[in-house]
C-alpha cells in the first residue's frame, strides 16, 4: 500500500475515535440532564446541585409530576394529629432519583420561609414521603399542604426524635441540595 493511503486511514480511523470519545465523554459528563417542563402549576422547586433540570438551573414540578413518581401511604401517628393518620404521595428518595442527587444535604424551605436541613441520605435509608394526600384528601396549605414530609415515625419509633421532627416539614415550596 502506498505511503499516502495509509496516512488516509489512519487520520480517517483516529478522526473517528476521537469523535466516538467525545460522544462517550458527553455522554457520562455531569451535565444537568433535561427533565420534562410541568404543565400545571408548580408546587415544588428543586434547586442547588441537582443534576436534572427543567427550568434553567432547576428543577420544576407540578402535581400531576409528582404522582407520576413511586408512591407509597405511610399510615402513622405524628405530635401534630390526634390518632394513626394516612399520608401518600412520592417517595423522597424517588424525588432525588428524579434530580439526579444520591447525596449532600437538603435545605428543605416551607412556604412562610421556616426551613430544616436534612442529609439526603435520609430519603434512601427511610421510606420518607412528600404527603400530598392525608385520610385520602389533598393537602391544602390550611392541611399543611401543599407538601408535607413525612417520615415512618409508627414503623421506626426512633425516628420521633426532635432532630427528625424539624426535618418533617409541612407547606414545602423549596428543596435546595448542597453537597
Amino acid at each position: 500500500m502506498p505511503l499516502l493511503e495509509l496516512s488516509r486511514r489512519f487520520i480517517l480511523a483516529s478522526c473517528r475515535m476521537r469523535h466516538w470519545l467525545l460522544l462517550m465523554a458527553l455522554s457520562l459528563s455531569p451535565f444537568a440532564m433535561a427533565l420534562e417542563a410541568p404543565q400545571g402549576p408548580v408546587v415544588l422547586r428543586v434547586t442547588g446541585d441537582i443534576r436534572h433540570v427543567n427550568a434553567g438551573d432547576e428543577a420544576h414540578f407540578d402535581r400531576a409530576m409528582l404522582q407520576a413518581l413511586p408512591q407509597r401511604e405511610t399510615v402513622t401517628t405524628t405530635p401534630w394529629h390526634d390518632g394513626e393518620v394516612s399520608f401518600s404521595g412520592p417517595l423522597g428518595s424517588a424525588l432525588m432519583e428524579a434530580v439526579g442527587v444520591d447525596s449532600g444535604t437538603m435545605r428543605i424551605v416551607a412556604l412562610n420561609d421556616y426551613a430544616a436541613n436534612a442529609p439526603v441520605q435520609d430519603y434512601f435509608d427511610y421510606p420518607v414521603i412528600l404527603a400530598m394526600q392525608a385520610e385520602g384528601k389533598r393537602l391544602r396549605v390550611r392541611d399543611n399542604g401543599p407538601i408535607f414530609i413525612i417520615y415512618p415515625f409508627s414503623e421506626q419509633p426512633d425516628l420521633l426524635n426532635e432532630e427528625i421532627m424539624t426535618r418533617s416539614v409541612w407547606q414545602v415550596k423549596r428543596i435546595v441540595i448542597e453537597r
